[in-house]
């Protein structure tokens, strides 16, 4: 179980005062060895962007031939000060993601070693702005989609995971988990059965998979409809990403306090751990290599869902 781990990470960002480099000294001092915070800046405020490698014992960092699992944690904000005081439930992701760095850096230094190395980057605002939407009210960033891939989504990931809040929505009725088909280049391709097994012995149920529309995997400004931002990674590379979703039965906002829900949290990061675990050594594919290769001689490029568009 990875709950005291969340609980130490939650309580780091917890406070108007949150900061990257806090959480950057406290994965430090827990063994981790190449951490990195930039702090960003866009019109609406500030964020603090963060970066943490755990080498493999085969990863490409220290010239091995294991890939790299990327473990994203996706959000607007951590908080919403001072329209709301407290942390929100959009910032789930980051806090599952930092908390899947922290049990990979714990592991490392008490010598259980993976394969592949992993990266896991998130970034840290406690009072970003909020954003109309139905059906009920998004959290907004201070830096922009592009900007937010840019700092994210790292050319060495040769997969990723996009751990995202996504309860303001009538697509997914569930409260726990749910991950996405995989998304490749535009293409929404066939759920990996890889990750349901993993799936599966996570949460001790049957895997839950939510639906993907095509705009769901374009880039955020092209005045479509998104589910939320938990597919945005995949517009910025050519490597295979998942969405994992923290769900809940009823909608909730991402600007709501009090909605967080640790044990989802801690299932979601858990889940991260234990692809990390199998990927490296080629155990979990997120995708078939061999149906890829024939879907786009069939169909063509599609990465042009990957940009902006045109208008007609």
């Amino acid at each position: 179980m990875l709950l005291r781990q969340m609980l130490d990470i939650y309580d780091l960002i917890d406070k108007p005062q949150a900061s990257g480099n806090e959480v950057a000294d406290f994965l430090r001092a827990h063994g981790a060895t190449d951490v990195t915070v930039e702090r960003v800046s866009g019109e609406r405020g500030g964020t603090d962007c963060i970066k943490v490698l755990i080498p493999g014992s085969n990863g490409k960092s220290t010239g091995g031939s294991a890939p790299t699992l990327g473990i994203v944690g996706r959000l607007g904000g951590l908080g919403a000060r001072p329209e709301m005081i407290g942390a929100v439930s959009d910032g789930d992701g980051a806090v599952a993601a930092l908390t899947a760095a922290l049990k990979l850096v714990e592991m490392n230094e008490n010598g259980d070693v993976l394969e592949g190395d992993v990266l896991v980057a998130t970034h840290i605002c406690p009072d970003a702005p909020t954003l109309p939407h139905e059906p009920v009210p998004f959290m907004d960033s201070p830096i922009d989609m592009q900007t937010m891939n840019r700092m994210e989504v790292d050319e060495r990931m040769d997969a990723i995971v996009s751990i995202d809040t996504t309860k303001g929505n009538r697509v997914i009725n569930l409260n726990g988990i749910a991950i996405s088909p995989t998304v490749m280049q535009g293409y929404i391709l066939s759920v990996s059965n890889d990750l349901m097994d993993v799936m599966t012995r996570v949460t001790g149920k049957m895997p839950e998979v939510f639906a993907l529309s095509q705009q769901d995997i374009t880039p955020y400004g092209n005045d479509l409809y998104h589910l939320n931002s938990i597919l945005q990674p995949a517009t910025a590379t050519c490597a295979p990403v998942v969405g994992v979703a923290i769900a809940t039965e009823q909608m909730v906002a991402g600007c709501a306090t009090g909605a967080t829900h640790g044990t989802d949290v801690e299932e979601a990061a858990r889940f991260a751990v234990e692809v990390a675990k199998v990927y490296g050594p080629g155990t979990c594919k997120f995708f078939d290599e061999g149906q890829f290769a024939h879907l786009k001689d069939l169909y063509g490029d599609m990465t042009r869902f990957q940009g902006i568009g045109e208008a007609k």
